[in-house]
């Protein structure tokens, strides 16, 4: 059996440290002589980033199809420039955020239905993610960590309740893909639960 593919995706609600602990996992794996793409979703293109914009900042109302029709664009275009050259590379992708983020927010948080998410996001879907990190953490203490809030990030505690009972239902029908983490330890000891992770997956790192 091959070694996985070399794609690492970090899931959480608001406020659960996902691009810290994406950064820290990036600049690890660069230590040991990897060659890494570090990502995010939305955005991570020039395309991405303008949709970006419009989703977490636009005033206008927006219905959840709409939402999601605008997340899987995104994902789409990325999918395409960024992480299928990476991975055809031999490079880690690490993306702060994939579709599970959509599963969770439009699926669970929305409303929408969880078979047609899938269905369109099927079309774009060329990789995936061989290990997600879940960090977890109760909406209620994610939500003060941020100084700021955009669009999704100002929605009512009920929906982002929503979205982490989504989380963990994904991750629970996966739990081969999904590792979940208490996102209230310290950050250091979460990059060192991450870090031994991943050195279990793709053992041959300490050859490079």
């Amino acid at each position: 059996m091959g070694e996985p593919l070399r794609f690492i995706s970090f899931e959480g609600p608001e406020g659960s440290g996902k691009s810290t602990q994406a950064g820290r996992l990036s600049v690890w794996l660069r230590g040991l002589g990897a060659t890494v793409t570090l990502t995010h979703e939305p955005g991570g293109t020039a395309l991405g980033e303008e949709i970006r914009r419009w989703l977490l900042h636009c005033d206008a109302d927006m219905g959840p199809e709409a939402e999601f029709l605008l997340y899987s664009a995104d994902r789409a275009e990325h999918v395409r420039t960024v992480l299928e050259p990476a991975l055809a590379g031999g490079n880690f992708v690490i993306c702060d955020r994939f579709v599970d983020s959509s599963y969770a927010y439009q699926g669970y948080g929305r409303g929408l239905d969880l078979s047609w998410l899938r269905a369109v996001s099927k079309k774009i879907l060329r990789v995936q993610p061989s290990l997600t990190f879940l960090l977890d953490l109760p909406p209620e203490q994610g939500l003060k960590r941020l100084a700021d809030r955009d669009r999704l990030e100002g929605e009512s505690l009920e929906f982002h309740r929503r979205v982490r009972k989504g989380y963990l239902d994904l991750a629970s029908t996966e739990p081969g893909r999904y590792v979940v983490l208490n996102a209230t330890l310290p950050e250091h000891e979460l990059a060192r639960r991450i870090q031994e992770e991943v050195s279990k997956r793709w053992p041959g790192l300490s050859g490079l």
